[in-house]
């Protein structure tokens, strides 16, 4: 890859867009997809869930993932979307570094006064909260 792609694929990820979130039940095989909030950090995608979610239980059995991540109107790109495949790991504790990404993300999308409101406050503390780490085995950038 380019130093001229990866430049842009970080700017994009840079971005408060919203991505995509795929997984795969185990016995099934069958998808599920959702919109979330996340944090690139150069090496790994993070996102803040919680351990009752659908997309944790089936992380939990078939720990493969797959994130798209497209520029929307207010955050232009020249790259038309991102995606990134690897295995998710759930991280629990410890808890106040799980509070803290979670902050972190939150405050990428809602500003930092929106995140002193008591709603992303108790997200973030909540006791089922926890982390997704993915690093990507696979990064490809159209």
């Amino acid at each position: 890859m380019t130093s001229e792609k990866q430049s842009q694929i970080d700017a994009l990820l840079a971005q408060p867009v919203l991505a995509r979130l795929a997984t795969a039940d185990a016995t099934t095989g069958q998808p599920h997809v959702v919109p979330l909030w996340f944090l690139w950090d150069g090496e790994a995608l993070w996102i803040s869930s919680f351990s009752a979610t659908r997309k944790i239980k089936t992380l939990q059995e078939n720990p493969r993932a797959a994130v798209l991540v497209e520029p929307d109107a207010a955050h232009p790109s020249p790259l038309q979307a991102v995606l990134l495949q690897g295995p998710a790991e759930i991280i629990r504790q410890p808890r106040d570094f799980v509070a803290r990404q979670a902050i972190t993300i939150y405050t990428r999308y809602m500003g930092e006064q929106g995140v002193l409101a008591d709603e992303p406050q108790s997200w973030a503390h909540d006791p089922q909260g926890l982390l997704l780490r993915i690093l990507p085995e696979k990064v490809i950038a159209w």
